[in-house]
């Protein structure tokens, strides 16, 4: 089908812009395709920028097991004295509850 555009094709192009644009409102129009086309280049590069961000923090988060939390021995030891402490001041209350029935 059309594999490239020649230059007959090209000069064909340009005679029917300059046709129906005139001369006067080309260089507007080539101006307003270049602001066009950078602000597309722009837009696509912060699209790739933040695609390529977040593949980086998903592969950080991956790459890094999670970290167990440390606990030294004296604090280890004031946890188990603080338990038995604990257990040591609980009372048992029984009470002896009677049915009001029996006599």
């Amino acid at each position: 089908m059309f594999t490239s555009i020649g230059g007959t094709e090209l000069l064909l192009i340009f005679l029917v812009i300059l046709i129906f644009f005139g001369a006067e409102k080309i260089p507007e129009l080539a101006r307003g395709l270049g602001k066009g086309m950078n602000e597309f280049k722009k837009a696509s590069e912060n699209i790739r920028n933040e695609i390529e961000k977040g593949q980086k923090e998903l592969e950080d988060s991956y790459q890094s097991p999670p970290q167990k939390a440390s606990i030294s021995n004296e604090d280890k030891q004031e946890v188990i004295e603080e338990e038995n402490h604990n257990s040591s001041n609980v009372e048992v209350k029984t009470e002896n509850h009677e049915h009001p029935n029996k006599a």
